[in-house]
């Protein structure tokens, strides 16, 4: 009877055998990756000629220059400002009712279309065309939301 086998030697692999190995695994994948390769290539080229790719190169490699540069810009006072006026007024957006805002947007736009119509006509309005004009449902409907909306704003003017 044989002995058994106890030692299994694995054969050393060489640098040659890995870079060889490493150069088929890369073969592989660009047959499998060919026409996207090619795309790449194409778009590489094409930011080279127009000068693109330079600037980014460049861009990349004085990345900590502009990064001081943009840093800068933002401490302005300007831009913090324009940030934090950016933030409040989203913030009030946030607490709008969408529904209202919506119909506000709806009536905003045929107002200005009918005072642009209205801007044409050369008719001048007196006393009496203002007193028939409150009774007119629509336009007593749009000063009783602008009366309300000037006591809203000046209650929160108040509260500040």
């Amino acid at each position: 009877m044989a002995r058994p086998i106890t030692n299994i030697v694995v054969p050393p692999v060489t640098e040659k055998e890995r870079q060889n190995q490493a150069v088929e695994g890369v073969i592989q994948v660009l047959v499998q990756n060919a026409d996207g390769i090619q795309e790449t290539i194409k778009l590489l080229q094409e930011l080279h000629h127009s000068g693109i790719l330079g600037a980014l190169g460049a861009a990349v490699e004085a990345r900590e220059d502009i990064a001081k540069v943009v840093v800068g810009q933002m401490e302005r006072p300007p831009v913090t400002q324009l940030i934090n006026n950016a933030m409040a007024a989203a913030g009030g957006l946030a607490e709008l009712n969408p529904d209202m805002t919506k119909k506000l947007m709806s009536g905003l736009a045929k107002g200005l279309q009918k005072a642009e119509e209205g801007s044409c006509s050369e008719a001048t309005v007196g006393i009496f065309d203002l007193i028939k004009a409150l009774r007119d449902p629509d336009i007593n409907r749009a000063i009783v939301f602008g009366i309300n909306l000037l006591k809203g704003v000046g209650e929160g003017l108040k509260g500040s």
